[in-house]
């Protein structure tokens, strides 16, 4: 049962969280300062900040020095984004739990990311991450990540081509596309008790199944008989509440990204021989808007910037079509910032969707989207917390369909 919302003037709650010191991993200093004042008003106060892979296996060394000499665990769960340079989310989770340096193999991993699509969830899961959280992320979407790391970690499972959670999340038959190699029961693994020697298999079919003690509820104060942790319902509300007080701060944000877009445009046209740079950084920052829109209520932002994502991909078309297809995306981005059109903005909404679809088709016809134009959705704060929990259940889903390799 949730607790209770709390009275008017009532200091908030201690929070279990407050025991556990959280490493936060992103580029984007904007998005890193709204995840950590999230996770502060959920109550996790120890929270260590990294921009990119490479400050966070620096971080990862130093702290794991300093509590090799006093016995306590540096960092107990990190945080990540998944696209940053020079070392991203992926390259950092490989570090963590193949590399001997590591301080903690066995370390809850969150990969972070506006690209929820199928492929970079399994690419996460097949490294050893524990969750996926998807942006727009929302704070119960944050909320729900770190209660599953935190009560229902998976046993880790080390074979010849694998370490890491079980990627099992549920018992049952594998996907229609493809064929089943996982066996039921742990009659055919090794149950191993101890973490301190990580000893990969010789033989393929060889499987070490890892039961350890759960040494995050036991820095929380909690036993396994204790159930669940819950915060209160106060608690909650707050980090929401906190969350939507940012999206004023957004369109300044926002309307700097553009930009940095609009510039990277000319420069394209102008100096041609650097286009392919050009519109690298103009993927990377379509990118990181594709995940922040829907998490201050704008998902047209995340709609039309994941259509430029999809269009100034890998092996894309650089020519002045090309460009005249990132020009009609950074309009309709700019017209839904301008006049602050929320939710999915109604027949104005509609009318820049089709008014973007008509300039791809002009230019660009081979990327002319097959589906309808969005649909009416709730407009205000719900239409912010849909948006933001959408691509969530997307991820979850993703996440749930089983492993393609045994392990």
């Amino acid at each position: 049962m949730q607790p209770d919302a709390l009275s008017p003037g009532t200091p908030p709650p201690s929070s279990p969280l407050e025991r556990l010191t959280v490493l936060l991993v992103e580029d984007n200093l904007y998005i890193r300062d709204i995840l950590a004042q999230t996770l502060r008003a959920l109550g996790v106060h120890k929270i260590a900040l990294a921009r990119n892979g490479e400050e966070a296996v620096a971080v990862l060394r130093r702290r794991g020095a300093l509590a090799a000499h006093n016995g306590v665990m540096g960092v107990d769960l990190i945080i990540s984004d998944m696209v940053m340079r020079p070392v991203n989310g992926l390259m950092l989770l490989k570090w963590v739990r193949q590399r001997k340096e590591s301080p903690n193999r066995f370390m809850p991993f969150i990969m972070l990311s506006g690209a929820a699509d199928r492929e970079f969830v399994e690419a996460s899961r097949d490294l050893g991450a524990d969750e996926f959280l998807a942006k727009p992320f929302s704070v119960s979407a944050v909320y729900e990540r770190l209660r599953w790391v935190v009560d229902h970690p998976r046993p880790f499972v080390c074979t010849r081509d694998y370490f890491g959670p079980d990627r099992r999340r549920h018992r049952g038959n594998a996907p229609a596309d493809m064929a089943e190699r996982r066996r039921e029961g742990e009659e055919h693994a090794t149950i191993v008790y101890s973490g301190d020697t990580i000893v990969r298999p010789k033989k393929a079919g060889d499987v070490w199944l890892f039961k350890l003690p759960n040494l995050l509820r036991q820095k929380m104060g909690l036993t396994d008989a204790d159930p669940d942790f819950v915060l209160p319902k106060g608690l909650l509300e707050e980090a929401e509440s906190s969350l939507e007080r940012h999206a004023a701060d957004f369109h300044d944000w926002a309307g700097a990204y553009l930009k940095r877009l609009s510039d990277w445009v000319d420069s394209a046209r102008t100096v041609p021989a650097m286009r392919h740079r050009d519109f690298e950084s103009i993927n990377l920052t379509a990118h990181e808007l594709r995940g922040e829109g829907g998490t201050f209520g704008y998902p047209l932002i995340t709609l039309f910037a994941k259509s430029l994502y999809e269009a100034t991909g890998h092996g894309c078309r650089q020519d002045d079509a090309a460009l005249e297809v990132v020009k009609a995306h950074i309009d309709a981005m700019r017209a839904v910032i301008r006049d602050r059109i929320a939710g999915d903005g109604g027949d104005t909404g509609r009318e820049l969707y089709a008014t973007l679809q008509a300039a791809i088709a002009r230019w660009r016809p081979d990327l002319v989207k097959t589906e309808p134009a969005p649909p009416a959705a709730a407009k205000g704060k719900a239409a912010a917390k849909a948006a933001r929990a959408e691509p969530a259940a997307a991820a979850a889903k993703a996440a749930t369909a089983g492993p393609k390799r045994k392990g």
